[in-house]
């Protein structure tokens, strides 16, 4: 007979549901009078937070708010996104935060389909918003958001944000969720092919992945944090959260721009912040001018399927110390992180840039992840060379895709989550990433990993941005083709930068065909390879 199985039930007293509300509680008792919030002029303290938060979701309440509702929010990096995050959920609502770029079409779909109840709005973006609202057959409550560091604009909504606060109660007695599994976010794909799907977040997973953020980016307490990366982007990666936790400051910043934000790393000692590889090389490309006076350490997360190494050098040689994190929107964000090694200080420059510059381990909170065959869900093995999907199991693995049971079954086949990118597992069983499923260029029977010809067009000092996809050739079935936007006051010909690639690289590997141009991305910033696929397609038709 086990002993442990019997009188030693769960109760009150040894059990509590996990929620990152917690945090924002835990933050204003603790530290009460710490800054919490800087915008501008504006600021907050954790105890303020915590009142207007609680404000916010009495205010909602009012309005007959509650669990399993939908609150959209259209906002920029601002504090009233940073009090959505806990407000909203202190009513058992679920947040859906709106990507600010997307299109007139997707914003009406996602607040018909994710049956927004009320929608906070910034005044900057009322001409998508009224547009999207006027295709809905069920409208939401609208509340806006006049953000005195914004440009302004129309107001939408029966309420301006402060007000709606002012009748809200201060001390509203939320409570934690009954069951942590229940839903606290709605992040919608990006949706380059047809509808965007939308990802459902639990308590559970976003109280670890808020966690796991400190943890494994090793954050001192009282980090000061500035937002360069999207609050609506899977929830900020969890860092919302993550900064209550840490009883930090949240530096809000409206406009990615290199001036804004070396000016606020200088003003506040930011000591953290997030983006893409684009926001990393937009700080590596700004005049020397701009970067001087930054006198103390600053710490940077990148994430992309694979930041070109320039990226990661060009960090280390402007002295910020950058750390390389993966994921997607159905782990919350980040899911895995390039663990750094001692040893891999004493190593020289470049062969340090290739360690960082790997998909790496799976996160704290993660249980699971490694590279299988898809069909046989076997792990590959540890060759560096045998490519397979990475998949994640765990905590920080979405609940699924709302009312889409048939894609929640496809991305959970075989108790596994499948990314759908393609990577090896290299002997020391960090994961490097070679491809999307999708662009893996097969020419005359070979494969090439369009991240890997990418990664070699990065280095040539003309090329600020690069994309390589696939183009139908008689001969070969497949061949490389690049797509490339040169640096301002830079030049380069299409046989320079072809015999850059071969003479880096197999020259089978190497483009046959370069492109000049403006490079498509999607709202979130990601390169549209459909678009360009269908560009290669025809030009090799005309050709």
């Amino acid at each position: 007979m086990n002993p442990y199985a019997n009188d030693l039930d769960r109760n009150a007293a040894n059990y509590a549901p996990l929620t990152p509300i917690s945090f924002l509680a835990r933050a204003a008792q603790v530290y009460p009078r710490r800054v919490s919030v800087i915008h501008g002029a504006r600021r907050y303290t954790w105890a303020d937070t915590y009142e207007r938060s609680r404000r916010l979701a009495s205010a909602l309440a009012g309005w007959g708010i509650h669990k399993g509702d939908t609150v959209a929010a259209m906002l920029a990096n601002t504090p009233e996104m940073i009090e959505a995050h806990f407000g909203v959920p202190m009513t058992g609502a679920v947040l859906n935060t709106l990507n600010t770029r997307l299109d007139v079409d997707a914003l009406a779909f996602m607040l018909e389909h994710g049956e927004a109840q009320v929608l906070i709005t910034d005044t900057e973006y009322a001409p998508a918003i009224a547009a999207a609202l006027s295709r809905l057959t069920r409208k939401p409550r609208v509340i806006d958001v006049a953000d005195s560091e914004g440009p302004g604009g129309a107001r939408l909504g029966e309420v301006e944000y402060e007000a709606f606060l002012a009748a809200g109660d201060a001390a509203f007695a939320w409570q934690p969720p009954a069951d942590e599994w229940d839903a606290i976010s709605l992040n919608y794909t990006s949706g380059t092919t047809g509808n965007p799907k939308g990802v459902v977040y639990h308590h559970r997973g976003a109280y670890l992945n808020a966690l796991s953020n400190i943890v494994d980016w090793g954050m001192p307490r009282h980090s000061v944090y500035l937002w360069t990366l999207p609050l609506f982007h899977c929830n900020g990666w969890c860092f919302p959260w993550t900064m209550a936790a840490n009883a930090g400051t949240n530096v809000c910043l409206r406009k990615v721009e290199a001036q804004a934000i070396f000016d606020l790393i200088r003003l506040h000692r930011v000591t953290h912040y997030c983006g893409a590889p684009i926001v990393h090389a937009l700080l590596i490309n700004a005049p020397e001018a701009m970067k001087q006076g930054i006198e103390h350490r600053v710490h940077a997360l990148v994430a992309a399927a694979a930041p070109p190494a320039a990226v990661i050098e060009g960090m280390e040689r402007m002295g910020f110390d950058i750390t390389h994190v993966y994921g997607l929107t159905e782990t919350y964000g980040p899911a895995a992180v390039c663990a750094k090694q001692p040893e891999w200080a004493a190593l020289d420059i470049g062969t340090r840039t290739e360690r960082n510059g790997r998909q790496g381990v799976r996160y704290t909170a993660v249980e699971g992840m490694t590279v299988m065959d898809p069909q046989t869900l076997r792990e590959v093995p540890a060759d560096g060379e045998t490519m397979g999907e990475i998949m994640f199991r765990g905590n920080i693995v979405m609940k699924g895709y709302l009312k889409n049971p048939a894609a929640s079954a496809e991305a959970f086949a075989g108790g596994w989550f499948h990314s759908g990118d393609l990577a090896v597992r290299q002997p020391d069983d960090y994961l490097k990433i070679k491809d999307r499923s999708k662009d893996v260029i097969i020419s005359g029977g070979e494969n090439i990993s369009s991240l890997e010809v990418e990664e070699v067009l990065y280095r040539h000092p003309a090329i600020a941005v690069a994309a390589v996809v696939a183009q139908p050739d008689p001969k070969w079935g497949e061949t490389a083709c690049a797509f490339v936007e040169l640096r301002p006051g830079a030049s380069a010909t299409e046989g320079e930068i072809i015999a850059h690639c071969q003479a880096h690289l197999a020259r089978f590997k190497a483009p046959k065909k370069v492109i000049f141009g403006e490079v498509p991305r999607t709202p979130t910033g990601k390169i549209q390879k459909f678009a360009l696929r269908e560009r290669a397609k025809s030009t090799s038709a005309i050709e």
